[in-house]
Formats: C-alpha cells, sequence, structure tokens
C-alpha cells in the first residue's frame, strides 16, 4: 500500500533560528542526527502497521463476502433461500478493492450479482439474509430478494434484473450530483454481457461527452451467463473498446484486490479533478455456476480449477505470509479470531432472518400502486 507523502516547507512568519557554530553546533548536530533517525524508525513501523491492518480488513472483508455466500448455498439447497441467486465467490477482490476506493457520499449500482458488492459497501449480513429470506427486516423490506438489494442510506442503489440496465440510471445519479454541485463520484458494477447492450454503449458516449463523475466498472470474468467472451465478441480488449469513447480505460487484475484498489482510487482521483468517467475492466472469474440453476455445461473443469489457482484471497494470504504478517498462515491465531468473527455474524444474521416477519397479505399492493386521488396514505 502507498502511503501519501507530505511535503515541508520553511513558514515565513516563523524563520530559521540563527546558525550555530563550534562545539555547539556539533552537539546539536548530533541531537538531530539522533531524533532523525529515531523518527524515521517510527514512521516506519507505524506505516507498516497501517500496511498490516488494511490487509487484514482486505482479507477480513473477502471472508466476509466467501463466508456468506457459502452458507447461502446451505440455506439455498434447505429451501430457506427462493428465487434465482447469483453467487460472487471468486470475485471477492473487485467488490472489496473498489468499494476501498469510495466514500460513504459516493453512489453505487450493482448487478443482480450484488451480494459482494452490498456487503463491501457497509450493509449487514443480517440485513442481506433477511432480504434473502424475503423478510420484512431486510434491505429492500424483504421485496427484493437476492437480486434486488438496495440501501439508499449508503447510496446503495440496487441491483438489477436486466443485463446494463443499471448504466443509465448511474449515469443519471452521475448528473444529478454534478448538478447540484456535490463532488461525488457514481460508481457502476456491471459484467462482459453488458458490452453486447446498446445502455452500454450510449451510456458510455454520454458519460464522455458530458464528462460525468462516473466510474465504469466491468466485472469480465469471461462469461455473459453460459456464453463466453470469444464466442460473442470479435474485439475481446474490453478496456480499448472502452477508451474509444474519450476516456480514460485500463485492464487490471481482478484476482488481486491490492491491485484493484490502487486502480481504482486512480481512477476516482481522475474523475474528482473533473476529468469525466473513468472505465476500469477487471478481469476476474467465478467459481460457481451463473447461477444456482445453472447446470454449469459450457466450461470445462480443468478451466475453472486453474483459475481457482488464482484465489484471490490465496493470493492476499500467500502475499501477507510471505511478508511474515499476521494473518498470513493458515494456522495463524489472528486468521482464526477473523473466521470466527463472520462465522457469528453470519450465525446472528440467519437466526434474525428466520425469526424476522413475513409481510402481511393485506400489504401486498403497498408501492405496487398509488392511492386513489383525493384520500389519505
Amino acid at each position: 500500500m502507498s502511503v501519501a507523502r507530505t511535503r515541508t516547507r520553511t513558514d515565513p512568519a516563523h524563520p530559521k533560528p540563527a546558525a550555530q557554530s563550534g562545539a555547539s553546533a556539533a552537539k546539536s548536530a548530533g541531537k538531530t542526527a539522533e531524533k532523525s533517525a529515531a523518527d524515521a524508525g517510527k514512521s516506519a513501523a507505524d506505516k507498516e502497521k497501517t500496511s498490516t491492518e488494511h490487509r487484514r480488513d482486505l482479507l477480513e472483508a473477502m471472508l466476509r463476502i466467501r463466508r456468506f455466500e457459502e452458507r447461502c448455498v446451505e440455506l439455498y439447497s434447505a429451501a430457506k433461500i427462493r428465487g434465482f441467486v447469483h453467487l460472487y465467490i471468486g470475485e471477492e477482490a473487485v467488490a472489496v478493492g473498489v468499494n476501498e476506493a469510495l466514500t460513504p457520499e459516493d453512489a453505487v449500482v450493482s448487478t443482480y450479482r450484488e451480494h459482494g458488492h452490498a456487503l463491501a459497501r457497509g450493509i449487514t449480513a443480517e440485513a442481506l439474509m433477511a432480504e434473502m429470506y424475503g423478510r420484512t427486516t431486510g434491505c429492500s423490506g424483504g421485496r427484493g430478494g437476492s437480486m434486488h438489494l438496495f440501501d439508499a442510506s449508503r447510496r446503495f442503489y440496487g441491483g438489477s434484473a436486466i443485463v446494463a440496465g443499471g448504466l443509465p440510471l448511474a449515469a443519471g445519479l452521475a448528473l444529478a450530483d454534478r448538478m447540484r454541485g456535490r463532488a461525488h463520484v457514481t460508481c457502476c458494477f456491471f459484467g462482459d454481457g453488458a458490452f453486447a447492450e446498446g445502455a452500454f454503449h450510449e451510456t458510455a458516449n454520454l458519460a464522455a461527452l458530458w464528462k460525468l463523475p462516473l466510474l465504469l466498472v466491468c466485472e469480465n470474468n469471461l462469461y455473459a451467463m453460459g456464453t463466453a467472451l470469444a464466442r460473442e465478441h470479435a474485439q475481446t480488449d474490453l478496456a480499448m473498446r472502452a477508451a474509444s469513447y474519450g476516456m480514460p480505460a485500463w485492464a487490471v487484475n481482478g484476482m488481486d484486490v491490492e491491485a484493484v484498489e490502487q486502480a481504482a482510487r486512480r481512477a476516482v482521483e481522475g474523475i474528482r479533478a473533473g476529468t469525466g468517467p473513468h472505465f476500469l475492466e477487471l478481469r476476474t472469474y467465478r467459481f460457481r455456476a451463473h447461477s444456482m440453476y445453472d447446470p454449469d455445461r459450457y466450461r470445462a473443469k480443468a478451466e475453472v480449477e486453474r483459475w481457482k489457482e488464482r484465489d484471490p484471497i490465496g493470493l492476499l494470504t500467500d502475499r501477507m505470509r510471505e511478508s511474515g504478517e499476521p494473518a498470513g498462515e493458515p494456522g495463524d491465531e489472528e486468521l482464526a479470531r477473523m473466521e470466527q468473527r463472520i462465522a457469528a455474524e453470519i450465525d446472528d444474521a440467519v437466526e434474525a432472518a428466520e425469526q424476522a416477519p413475513e409481510e402481511p397479505v393485506e400489504n401486498l399492493l403497498r408501492h405496487v400502486t398509488s392511492a386513489p386521488a383525493g384520500t389519505a396514505g
């Protein structure tokens, strides 16, 4: 992790002290050198501590997503969760890395594979699990389910079942922020399948034309549902295609959470500087099928296993192990405590969802139809 450097300067209101001479100067210089060495050592230790703690935070965030979804698989198999469920397992580095570069005031628009985005954004496991169960305590009141998570208080403007459907909405949010004079960024996640939709190209064109504060994040997992990217697109370099709209665009290893964070921070800084939209092609891979209903017969098992060797969680733990950092070793106590915290958090979320109420039948039309003219409510 890079740490921002600060520049020192001489304040005209506080001139330098007069020069010393002889033994006094030598003694003073010796003390200064000693203090500088101590300060440098302390600064390096603080920097290392900050880097280590940050890596642990990144690891815990990815583990939370992974364990949450693994529990969802169990609950789906037990018929506790119904409907469509699209798992994010394997792509955790994207959600965690990008969200590290965003502030709470920024907006996020997601896809139907959005559990990871929501958790990384700060929506609690309890609110998400209740939504998966279709309970009123869910983040969408139990009406959205797995594909339509929403939390306006965190400026998380939901998943969308329509491929590329979130892109025009994200452009609208970015335009609204700019018109209101708010220095916010809107981040829109979408898959490689969105490149086959006009909504992507229309959004990219308008965003570049109007220089909207929009971060376009393409999670290129090589398959739009069950169709390989190379079988659908003559040009598979998506970053290059996005750059044709006149916006900065580059590809990033989407399995490396630190690389993702660095790229996202660079893009967000450019957007906040007023240079317009930026595009990131995050090359990643989903380890599970497109959805829980998908038999996953369109890709070789050997291919999946090769990508699992690049597991973002394993990559970060290996890096931490090489650096001798806590939580780097599989048997490390810090990692064990991390897993225990996450397990307890998810257990509590499941218990709360089991006990949460379902929406009563008399509320069936609530939020669906408006009240007749002239009536209250």
